[in-house]
């Protein structure tokens, strides 16, 4: 039998004092709903969330589908026909940091602005200034829970069809193959019928 060390392990320094428990988790759960209720009752008739923008997810795997984003651009509430500051005091979100890169996106977002003030009811402050009609709108008006606009996938799911002669006769692969192709050497095509031509063009001189 070999010589080696016998086993003296250390493992009983007061390992209890340094266990960390998760048994408050039901109860803070619970807490945290209570707090949502109580908030929703406060603000009531107004919307649990604010109004975002519809935006698209990034990189190339997944931009073909719209979420919803953080805040509305400067140049979106311009083009609604609102400013930043009167914005965040009727419930629409504002990001000063996103930018518009496309006008489908601005076109997209600005319906939504508009549609979102037709909806809007705004009670004046003074009691003075408030009228029957908006007072009798303001206690007829129901909390909504999630975005006061949903945000409608754009993107359809095709119903179920039989499949084409024609499709059936087609290649993928083929056909990838062949744009790829076209596409590398499209530089040289044209650089060949470049040469052709003015060799064409010495011969007649």
């Amino acid at each position: 039998m070999q010589n080696k060390q016998l086993p003296n392990v250390h493992l009983r320094k007061e390992w209890d004092l340094r266990v960390r428990t998760w048994f408050n988790q039901p109860g803070r759960k619970l807490r945290r709903r209570r707090a949502r209720i109580a908030k929703a009752a406060k603000i009531a008739p107004r919307p649990i969330e604010a109004l975002r923008p519809a935006v698209r997810c990034p990189t190339v795997k997944y931009n073909r589908k719209v979420r919803v984003g953080r805040g509305f651009t400067l140049e979106e509430l311009k083009a609604a026909g609102l400013s930043a500051k009167h914005a965040a005091t009727v419930g629409i979100a504002v990001d000063y940091r996103r930018r518009n890169r496309s006008e489908e996106s601005l076109v997209r977002n600005v319906e939504r602005l508009k549609a979102y003030q037709a909806k809007l009811i705004v009670l004046p402050v003074s009691a003075k200034k408030r009228t029957a009609a908006d007072v009798e709108a303001y206690k007829n008006a129901t909390q909504v829970s999630g975005q006061p606009i949903a945000v409608a996938a754009e993107v359809e799911s095709e119903a179920p069809r039989a499949v084409t002669a024609e499709e059936k006769k087609s290649k993928a692969y083929i056909t990838l193959r062949k744009a790829r192709g076209d596409l590398r050497s499209a530089g040289y095509i044209e650089k060949r019928k470049l040469t052709l031509k003015l060799e064409k063009e010495n011969a007649k001189k």
